[in-house]
């Protein structure tokens, strides 16, 4: 932060510089002689040049940051999950649901309410028949992991469940599935985890990162990147024709 604060008042000091003396300029030199033209648009060159490297450096930093606040936020959400698929009744105790489902699903029979320390329903609740997805905060990390690691064991229930992710990488795993495909991406901890074509297991923080991955997966899977030349080799010279050109 204190970085972003000290490009900012270099680049608010140097602009008033620069806009000054391209002021002084203006007003020193008519501006029909073709000695100024030359000057201001040298000047305007320069300026532009300055602009666009400032701003560029500063969404950088700005990306850095907003990088850090995300890094935070998904810190203070590694307690939580989200569960899918649970039936919602009205006025339900979702505590008392989600540790039924827990117990009786997952297994984990020392399982209790006292366990949770925040669970409600996501979202405004809607007139159609699909349930609302019920966040969950446990007690602490390793109870947590215990419910995700044995949410295998919830197939064919309809049940399934999912990490709290941020807004953005959310956004990242949504647009890592509609490329890769469902199978192929994951998340594990907060981070998005992607397949890649020859069974490495890569890990984006980024949509320019799955991009980037994107290219390399298609330069792997390329059939012209792989296959063999077609082109036939050239056959030999008979051994007559050889001892005639040695001989010339």
């Amino acid at each position: 932060m204190e970085a972003l604060k000290d490009t900012l008042t270099e680049m608010m000091s140097l602009f008033e510089n620069r806009m000054s003396n391209f002021e002084a300029e203006l007003q020193k030199n008519p501006s029909g002689a073709s000695t100024s033209s030359d000057t201001l648009a040298s000047d305007f060159t320069s300026f532009k040049k300055f602009i666009l490297g400032a701003l560029e450096c500063l969404q950088k930093q700005v990306d850095m940051l907003a990088l850090g606040m995300d890094n935070l936020e998904m810190r203070a959400r590694r307690k939580m999950v989200l569960l899918h698929g649970i039936t919602e009744q009205a006025k339900e105790d979702t505590a008392r649901v989600v540790a039924e489902v827990v117990r009786c699903h997952l297994k984990l029979t020392d399982f209790s309410i006292e366990d949770i320390r925040r669970c409600h329903r996501m979202g405004r609740q809607a007139g159609g028949s699909k349930p609302r997805p019920i966040l969950c905060k446990l007690r602490d990390v390793n109870i947590r992991d215990s419910v995700w690691f044995a949410k295998t064991k919830l197939k064919g229930t309809g049940i399934t469940v999912s990490e709290f992710l941020t807004r953005s990488r959310h956004q990242l795993f949504m647009s890592a599935r509609e490329k890769l495909g469902v199978s192929n991406c994951w998340t594990k901890q907060g981070h998005v985890y992607v397949l890649g074509s020859d069974g490495s297991r890569h890990r984006i923080a980024s949509i320019n990162d799955l991009n980037s991955f994107d290219r390399v997966s298609d330069k792997v899977m390329s059939p012209a990147a792989s296959a063999p030349s077609s082109s036939p080799s050239p056959s030999p010279a008979p051994k007559k024709a050889r001892r005639a050109a040695a001989r010339k």
